[in-house]
């Protein structure tokens, strides 16, 4: 199982980013936890300057940007591996 987690403060972006990453693990047919980083003080704990963060199995995969889902089914398949 993959542990994905959003950082940021909830904005539209960081819903759309968890949005994105709920679809790309449903086509992958993957279970994976899904954990909002809201605390500003965790969020500076990751090596991201902007938010949205996107983060696999403690792995910064993106950051101050919305993913395409293909881009997002590719960094959950590689951290399957």
């Amino acid at each position: 199982m993959l542990t994905i987690k959003i950082l940021g403060s909830g904005c539209p972006n960081c819903k759309k980013v968890e949005e994105i990453s709920r679809r790309a693990a449903g086509t992958l047919g993957i279970e994976a936890e899904f954990i909002k980083v809201t605390d500003y003080a965790k969020i500076t704990e990751y090596p991201i300057l902007s938010t949205p963060g996107l983060v696999v199995n403690e792995q910064v995969v993106c950051s101050g940007r919305i993913p395409s889902e293909a881009e997002v089914t590719t960094w959950l398949t590689n951290a399957l591996t």
